[in-house]
């Protein structure tokens, strides 16, 4: 499989690192990584030879969020554009979510808004000491809101107040306390944490893996197709907010919005 947004590689052992690419835009998510992301997904997780996923990404940042252009051209969009672009998004976290091979988030850099969402959706994510973390779309007169569901679901709803509305930035031994990631380590020292996480699955049964993994889901309250679609309509809903039209325009014009202080 080859992509133009995403890098796929597959070890002898069946370990799979999947590379988002896009390091000269801090590897935000434009519409063509989101569905390559899908394929993606839906590729390995079909694959019997694989065994492990590594998620990963070139450069200094792990995901700065959504594509800034991507989302205008979702706010110049019409009403059911805007709702199948948020659906495909959706639809992305959901695909990794579900994946029935381990997904190790490798956090080499500073992950924002969606990339949260993808740290999320890891079933563990191991960060260098130094990345910064936020919840930043308030700042655009946006909500975190496709992302929302696999956010709570892996922080609990206590720890996700602390940092779901304000925008707030907050440092990788944060990150830990919040269970977005289950440790930290220094940079030369994460392949190696990497390679712990992924060594026990190797002794496995594949099929008894997935099949554990998908009692989680059943045993503990996931996102359920309700709180898919609720997500999606807060989504467009969001985007055809006047405070939306000036958040990303400001942003654009390198201008602070009105309720910016």
């Amino acid at each position: 499989m080859t992509y133009d947004t995403l890098r796929l590689e597959v070890d002898p052992r069946g370990v799979a690192t999947l590379t988002l690419a896009r390091p000269d835009k801090r590897n935000a998510m434009s519409a063509k990584m989101i569905a390559e992301l899908t394929d993606a997904a839906q590729a390995l997780g079909a694959d019997r030879a694989v065994r492990v996923v590594i998620l990963a990404a070139q450069g200094d940042s792990f995901c700065a969020g959504g594509d800034l252009a991507w989302m205008q051209d979702q706010m110049a969009a019409d009403g059911p554009t805007r709702a199948a672009e948020a659906r495909k998004l959706a639809m992305m976290l959901a695909a990794l979510n579900s994946l029935p091979k381990p997904l190790i988030g490798r956090v080499q850099g500073q992950a924002y808004g969606g990339g949260v969402g993808l740290m999320s959706v890891c079933d563990v994510a191991i960060g260098v000491a130094e990345a910064r973390f936020g919840l930043t779309e308030t700042r655009l007169g946006l909500i975190p809101a496709t992302i929302g569901p696999y956010v709570i679901a892996r922080m609990g709803a206590a720890h996700a107040r602390r940092v779901f509305a304000s925008a707030r930035i907050f440092d990788a031994d944060e990150a830990v306390q919040l269970g977005l990631l289950a440790r930290v380590v220094w940079p030369g020292d994460l392949d190696a944490a990497i390679q712990a996480e992924v060594k026990p699955y190797l002794s496995c049964a594949p099929g008894a893996v997935a099949e554990a993994k998908a009692l989680i889901r059943t045993l503990q309250p996931m996102p359920t197709a309700a709180d898919i679609e609720a997500s999606i309509a807060a989504l467009v809903t969001r985007w055809e907010s006047p405070e939306a039209t000036l958040g990303i325009n400001a942003f654009f014009t390198k201008e602070k919005p009105d309720w910016a202080q």
